[in-house]
């Protein structure tokens, strides 16, 4: 058993609010330096550079997990997790029919870069990425579900997004069995009132738009990972994420 520090919600280039520095390479490089064991790419409503942060990941001895930040129809941003870049490339595919086709404006909006393993940029995103879908939270969470994936209320302290200041509480459905908090929670004016969570694990991620914004070593998982292998470490934390293993 060995202690695995984490930041599964990162932003690449490809999220137009996120600096172009924000490159799989820049990524992967950060998190080692900053001691990082798993880290996740979660850009809005796509994981179109996911293939390239899985290559650059595994240089730089980091385990990467392939994910999304899914907004529904209430606006309530989701954080997808997958244990396969073969099921996130999947539901992305399928994703893509209940994204709304707005051109993007870069000179308002930002650039939405696709990378390859070399942070060449191979293409640009043609329709606005952050925008809500046509699914709503239960349909989205099932979709997830049903792919193998893991989802959670992304950053459920913040009134912007969180499904807490969009609907007041949590749900009757869908249940979810962790929840976000922002790794630097809001407080002052912008805090949300929480309704107790103590019956929902909780992880602590950065929602890093730039290089600096990325987690210190300080929020972590204890996996079992005997034999070691990157499939393995994310097999085991998927796991945790569904309550199969304590």
């Amino acid at each position: 058993m060995n202690r695995y520090y984490y930041d599964m919600h990162i932003h690449s280039c490809l999220s137009p609010c996120a600096d172009d520095d924000m490159t799989v390479n820049n990524i992967a490089g950060m998190a080692a330096l900053k001691g990082l064991g798993v880290i996740a790419l979660t850009d809005h409503n796509s994981c179109a550079n996911c293939p390239a942060f899985f290559k650059a990941c595994r240089r730089c001895g980091v385990v990467p997990v392939a994910g999304m930040e899914l907004t529904t129809a209430e606006e309530v941003h989701l954080l997808c997790l997958f244990p396969t870049l073969e099921t996130a490339m999947e539901f992305d595919g399928e994703f893509k029919q209940y994204r709304v086709k707005i051109k993007n404006r870069t000179e308002i909006f930002g650039n939405q870069l696709v990378l390859d393993e070399d942070d060449n940029v191979i293409s640009e995103e043609e329709f606005l990425l952050p925008p809500a879908s046509s699914l709503t939270l239960e349909e989205a969470a099932e979709k997830v579900r049903s792919s193998g994936g893991v989802c959670l209320p992304a950053h459920i302290d913040r009134p912007s997004n969180g499904l807490i200041g969009v609907l007041g509480d949590f749900p009757e459905k869908p249940r979810f069995g962790f929840v976000e908090l922002s790794a630097n929670a809001y407080g002052g004016e912008y805090a949300v009132a929480l309704p107790d969570i103590s019956a929902y694990g909780v992880v602590k991620n950065s929602d890093a738009h730039h290089l600096w914004e990325i987690s210190e070593a300080e929020n972590y998982v204890t996996l079992d990972d005997e034999p070691y292998s990157g499939d393995l470490i994310r097999r085991r934390l998927f796991e945790y994420l569904k309550g199969e293993k304590a």
